[in-house]
């Protein structure tokens, strides 16, 4: 609650200094803004500043995948010397650290926002940040699995489909659906690393339903993979069947689950989560003392909410 207060008070600090003419300038660099979760936080991000007089540019990476561009990005950040903090999302945990060791030598603070930096390799690189703001994602993961755990009778065989390999929100997600299906008793059959891709998971999804006959839930790490998974459960006559919950909030989701398709989703505010990123690293740059650089910093927690058929229609 103090550090809450002193971010709101610095803001209102920083806020009153733009009024005269002498705001700092800053950056965020988001991973994409190829699904609607990063697109919400790119705009959401975007208008709070707009709205707030608050100078800042805004950046991301071609894909989730685009480890040097979003690299690149950064450095040509750090190198124009225009802004004093920078928050970023990166693509893995450890595709930016040798771009935030830059930062940190050239006295620019940094932000992690999402996707956390892994700590052991910002600690072996010397590299720090003063704070990082996300969802829970063990508990989002776990909310999915448990929730469709609650439409189930014990045993009853069930699968996760994981993000990409070795991506922090992923392994979260997947562990928390994880362990909330071994809490309630299901039979974890298959659990695949589908690449954040629709396309992917619908297969994997197809392959899984003949396989496994009895299945009657999957867990995705997102909404693109749980759009292409129940695609799959359609195509097989399922529906009703086999219950699929996704992650994120994506529109087309929340769709399908006010349509009866898509079993649930859990949706993160992503514009929230961006936003507080922004005031993260201004209130940073305004009152250093207040948030200490480390390779592993305090977490700002940014709640999310399950979305079901009973709440669907009033979040479109």
């Amino acid at each position: 609650m103090k550090k809450l207060l002193t971010l709101a008070l610095a803001l209102c600090l920083l806020l009153s200094v733009a009024s005269f003419g002498m705001a700092e300038k800053y950056a965020v660099i988001l991973k994409t803004t190829n699904s609607d979760f990063w697109r919400t936080m790119y705009d959401g991000t975007a208008a709070y500043a707009k709205e707030n007089n608050i100078e800042v540019d805004m950046f991301a990476a071609q894909s989730d995948i685009d480890y040097e561009g979003q690299l690149a990005i950064l450095e040509n950040c750090i190198n124009s010397g225009e802004y004093a903090g920078i928050a970023i999302a990166p693509c893995n945990g450890v595709n930016l650290i040798a771009g935030v060791k830059k930062a940190n030598e050239a006295g620019i603070t940094i932000w992690n926002i999402d996707e956390k930096f892994d700590a052991a390799e910002m600690a072996n690189q010397g590299a720090v940040c003063v704070g990082f703001d996300s969802s829970d994602n063990v508990q989002i993961g776990h909310m999915g699995g448990e929730y469709l755990s609650s439409l189930l009778e014990s045993g009853a065989q069930v699968g996760v489909i994981e993000g990409l390999a070795g991506n922090q929100s992923s392994e979260d997600r997947a562990s928390g659906a994880k362990a909330a299906f071994t809490e309630a008793g299901m039979n974890i059959v298959a659990a695949k690393s589908c690449d954040w891709d629709r396309q992917t998971a619908m297969d994997t999804a197809m392959t899984w339903i003949q396989q496994f006959p009895e299945l009657k839930a999957i867990y995705c790490c997102n909404d693109g993979m749980a759009m292409g998974a129940i695609q799959a459960v359609i195509v097989a006559g399922k529906v009703g069947q086999i219950y699929v919950c996704g992650t994120d909030g994506d529109g087309d989701a929340i769709q399908s689950v006010a349509n009866g398709e898509l079993t649930g989703t859990v949706a993160q505010d992503s514009a929230n989560i961006g936003i507080t990123g922004l005031k993260g690293v201004m209130a940073a740059v305004a009152d250093p003392a207040s948030y200490p650089a480390s390779a592993e910093p305090e977490k700002t927690p940014v709640a999310a909410i399950l979305v079901t058929a009973e709440n669907a229609a009033s979040m479109l």
